[in-house]
C-alpha cells in the first residue's frame, strides 16, 4: 500500500483535500471517480522532517482579491522582464505579508523546480486559485501568452475587489445605524425608564394614557425577557436549520434576490461580474461552454447558478448564446442584446467588457440611491424612538404643571 495526497472537486464545485492509501495511483483515481470526485492532483506522500511538517500546516488565512491582483501584476511584469517563472514566484513570495499565500507560492515554486507545469502547480491549491484562475492560466500557458493571461486575471481580481467594496460599503452604514438604535433602546430601557418608574410610583394623580401604554409594554418586555429571548433563539435556530435544506436554501436565495433595492444590487452585481469574467475567459482562449461552467460555480446563489447552467445547456443544443441567456430568464434585456451584437459582429470580448462597465455604473447608482433613501429613514427612526420615550416619561410632569 502507498500513501497519496490528493486534491479533488466534488459535484457541487467544492474542494476536497486529504491523504489516502491505495495500491497505486490508478487505484486511487478509480476510488475518487467512484465517489463522483474530479481529481485535480495526486502526489505520493513522503516522510517529512519536523520543520517541513510545521511549514505544511500553516494555518489557512483568506487571500483577498487585492492580494491576488498584486501577485498577478508582479508575476506578469517579471515574466515580461525576462525572469524565469520559478525565480519570479520565489522573489514575490519573499515580500508577501499573508503567511498562507507565502506558503502557497513557495510550494508552487518548489513544484515548478521539479518539472511540473504552472497550471498543475496552481491547481494543487484550489483554495487560492479557483477554477477561473486555473482556466485562464492554463489557456495562457498552452497558448504561449501567459503574461497576457496574468494581466487579464489581475484585472478580474481588481474589478471584483472594487465591486465587493461597493456592496460592503453600501451595507456598512445601515448596519451601523441599526446597531446604534439597539444600543439607544437598551440604554433607555435599563437606565432612564427605571428612574422615571420610581418617580411615577410616588405620583398621586392618574398617569396619561400614552405613558400607561408605554409602561405596560415596558413591563411586558422586562417581565418576559427570558421567554422572548428563548422564542427569538428558537426562531433563529429554526431558520438556520431550514436554510440547510434544499427547499429552505431555494427560499432563502429567492428572498435574497427579491428584497427591495438590495435584491436589485445583488442581481446587477452578478451581471457585472458575469460579463467581465466571461470577457476575461474568452479572451484567454477558454471555450464558451467551459466559461459558463466556471461562471456557474462562482456564485453561491443556487438560483443564479441554475440559470447559468440552463443557458449552457441551451448552447449545447445549438442555441445561440444570446437566445440561451434569454431562455434562462436571468439576464436583463440590455445584457442579452449586447451579447447578440457581440456574437453577430465577432467582437464579443469588447462588447462584454463594455456591458460589465455599464452594470458596474448601475451598481454605483443603486448603492447611492439606497444610501440616499436609508439615511433619512434611519435618522427618523432614531428620532422617533427617542421622542416616544421622552413623551412617555415627561407627559406626567407636563400634566402636573398644568
Amino acid at each position: 500500500m502507498q500513501t497519496f495526497e490528493y486534491v479533488a472537486w466534488d459535484t457541487e464545485g467544492r474542494c476536497r483535500e486529504g491523504i489516502r492509501q491505495a495500491m497505486s495511483r490508478q487505484d486511487l483515481l478509480a476510488q475518487l471517480r467512484q465517489e463522483k470526485l474530479t481529481p485535480v492532483s495526486i502526489s505520493e506522500a513522503v516522510n517529512e522532517t519536523q520543520e517541513e511538517i510545521q511549514t505544511n500546516v500553516v494555518r489557512y488565512r483568506r487571500v483577498r482579491s487585492e492580494q491576488m491582483a498584486t501577485f498577478c501584476w508582479q508575476l506578469a511584469t517579471m515574466l515580461e522582464g525576462g525572469l524565469s517563472i520559478t525565480v519570479a514566484i520565489e522573489t514575490i513570495a519573499e515580500d508577501i505579508t499573508n503567511p498562507y499565500l507565502e506558503y502557497v507560492l513557495k510550494d508552487i515554486a518548489a513544484r515548478l523546480a521539479t518539472g511540473e507545469t504552472f497550471t498543475d502547480s496552481v491547481r494543487a491549491h484550489p483554495k487560492v486559485f479557483g477554477r477561473l484562475a486555473c482556466s485562464i492560466i492554463m489557456a495562457g500557458e498552452t497558448g504561449g501568452s501567459l503574461s497576457n493571461s496574468l494581466h487579464r486575471l489581475a484585472e478580474h481580481y481588481q474589478q471584483r475587489d472594487k465591486l465587493i467594496r461597493k456592496v460592503r460599503g453600501a451595507m456598512a452604514y445601515p448596519i451601523f445605524v441599526i446597531c446604534f438604535i439597539i444600543v439607544i433602546i437598551v440604554v433607555l430601557m435599563t437606565l432612564i425608564v427605571p428612574r422615571f418608574q420610581v418617580m411615577f410610583e410616588t405620583f398621586k394623580g392618574e398617569l396619561p394614557a400614552f405613558t400607561r401604554g408605554f409602561m405596560a409594554v415596558y413591563h411586558g418586555i422586562v417581565n418576559h425577557i427570558v421567554l422572548l429571548l428563548m422564542v427569538l433563539a428558537t426562531l433563529i435556530a429554526a431558520a438556520v436549520i431550514a436554510s440547510k435544506t434544499k427547499t429552505g436554501k431555494a427560499a432563502l436565495y429567492r428572498l435574497e434576490l427579491n428584497l427591495p433595492l438590495i435584491g436589485r444590487i445583488k442581481r446587477m452585481a452578478f451581471i457585472c461580474t458575469f460579463c467581465q469574467t466571461l470577457a476575461s475567459l474568452v479572451s484567454s482562449g477558454v471555450s464558451i461552454l467551459d466559461a459558463f461552467l466556471i461562471l456557474a460555480e462562482m456564485t453561491p446563489n443556487q438560483l443564479l447558478r441554475n440559470g447559468v447552467l440552463l443557458a449552457r445547456q441551451k448552447m449545447t443544443e445549438g442555441v445561440s448564446m444570446a437566445n440561451s441567456m434569454q431562455a434562462c430568464g436571468l439576464f436583463p434585456g440590455v445584457a442579452i442584446k449586447m451579447a447578440q451584437i457581440g456574437e453577430q459582429s465577432g467582437s464579443l470580448v469588447p462588447v462584454l467588457e463594455k456591458t460589465g462597465e455599464f452594470y458596474a455604473r448601475k451598481v454605483d447608482d443603486l448603492v447611492s440611491m439606497m444610501l440616499s433613501l436609508l439615511e433619512p429613514i434611519l435618522i427618523v427612526a432614531v428620532g422617533a424612538i427617542v421622542l416616544t420615550v421622552l413623551l412617555a416619561m415627561y407627559l406626567p410632569i407636563f400634566s402636573m404643571s398644568v
